[in-house]
Order: structure tokens, then C-alpha cells, then sequence
């Protein structure tokens, strides 16, 4: 019960740092009648999780309890990530604007649309993946795949002689899962995407979501 509680004060804590962009211990406690020892446990954890962060601020601002003015303390607000936990309607709105787009102009200028999109992202891929080598190119494109919401990872694929033959770029959650399960095409120019951000690459798609699999798989192989 105790833990259900505390998770509840922190959700409460992000929840009024969403409304008023930023809050002082006290008023925390203040607004929630808890202790400032106990709302700076609370402030603690969220800040270690990295949802929140702080600055010091020597007078009180705008929705600031004027008590704190003429010494500095630390000033709460949202973190990008905290900001993140809050639900948003991206995938539902894209899939609703790609319907529109597809009625409007038929699929097939939708699709190019689309090729065009994950053109221009294979550049972007590219030069954040950089020019090292095959495992390196590989561990950077996982990393930027976690970036953007997905849960990925790689790791080395061995010949029957014990030689590294490539790798495996596992991918267990989707961030565009509702756009691909309406417009499966978007996984096609995904695969172009990645053949054209890793230079001199074969990429082969291994498992698919859309087909029922749990994850999306892709073997990497130099060309």
C-alpha cells in the first residue's frame, strides 16, 4: 500500500510541475500536505529516474511562494523525459492524416510520400551512425533507434568457423506500430532506410511485428 502511495505522490508531483512549469519543495508540500522531507524523498527519486530537474533560483517567480524570496533553493520543473510520460496522440494522428492523404491523393502518392520521408531520414542515419566500423555503425544506429522509442538491441552473428558474419538488429517495441499495421509499406522504406544509412550493407529483414512476431529482426551483413 505504502509503495502504491508514493508512486501516486510522484505522479501528483508531475502533474503539477505540467500545470505550473516549475515549484519549490514547500510548495509541493504545501499543495499536498505532505512534509518537505518527504516530498524531497519524492523529488529525489524522480530526479534520479531523470523525469525532473532543478536549478537555483534566489527569488521567487511566478507561481513561487513568495516565503522563499532572499535565498537561493532549488526550483523543480519537467524534464524532457518526465514530459514524455504524459500520453500523446502522435501514431493516432498520423494514421488519420495518412487515411485523409490516401483518399485524398490514392495510396500510391502516399507511398511516395513516404519513400521521399525515409529517404531523407537514411541521410540523417548516416551521418549520425558515422564511418567506423560495421559493429560500430551498427551499435550507433541501435542507440539512435532507443533514442526515438524503440526498444532495440544487436549483437554478433558467427559463421560456422566462430567468424563474426554480421549482426542482428532486434527491435521488440515500434514506434510507429499503428502507422505500420495501416500502411505496412512504411516497414519496406524502413528496411531501404537502413541499407542506405549503413554504406556498402545488406539488410535483411529476419522477423517482422506485422506478421504476429513478437519483434522486428533485421540480419546486417557487409555487401
Amino acid at each position: 500500500m505504502k509503495s502504491t502511495e508514493q508512486a501516486s505522490t510522484k505522479q501528483d508531483i508531475l502533474q503539477y510541475l505540467l500545470k505550473h512549469e516549475y515549484a519549490t519543495a514547500q510548495d509541493l508540500a504545501d499543495r499536498f500536505s505532505i512534509s518537505p522531507q518527504a516530498i524531497r524523498r519524492h523529488l529525489k527519486d524522480l530526479e534520479a529516474e531523470g523525469l525532473i530537474e532543478h536549478e537555483l533560483e534566489h527569488k521567487a517567480g511566478e507561481g513561487i511562494s513568495s516565503s522563499s524570496m532572499g535565498r537561493p533553493q532549488h526550483i523543480y520543473k519537467l524534464s524532457s523525459e518526465g514530459r514524455d510520460r504524459f500520453p500523446a496522440n502522435y501514431n493516432e494522428f498520423a494514421v488519420t492524416l495518412l487515411s485523409t492523404m490516401s483518399e485524398a491523393m490514392g495510396r500510391e502518392q502516399v507511398a511516395q510520400v513516404l519513400q521521399l520521408q525515409w529517404q531523407r531520414k537514411a541521410l540523417e542515419y548516416r551521418d549520425r551512425i558515422g564511418k567506423g566500423s560495421l559493429q560500430e555503425r551498427v551499435a550507433n544506429l541501435a542507440e539512435i533507434r532507443k533514442s526515438e522509442g524503440y526498444v532495440a538491441e544487436w549483437y554478433p552473428v558467427e559463421d560456422d568457423r566462430g567468424n563474426i558474419s554480421g549482426y542482428i538488429l532486434t527491435e521488440y517495441h515500434c514506434a510507429i506500430a499503428q502507422i505500420a499495421e495501416t500502411f505496412p509499406s512504411v516497414c519496406g522504406h524502413e528496411l531501404e532506410m537502413f541499407a542506405a544509412a549503413l554504406e556498402g550493407c545488406k539488410v535483411e529483414r529476419t522477423h517482422w511485428m506485422v506478421d504476429g512476431e513478437h519483434r522486428c529482426g533485421y540480419l546486417i551483413q557487409s555487401s
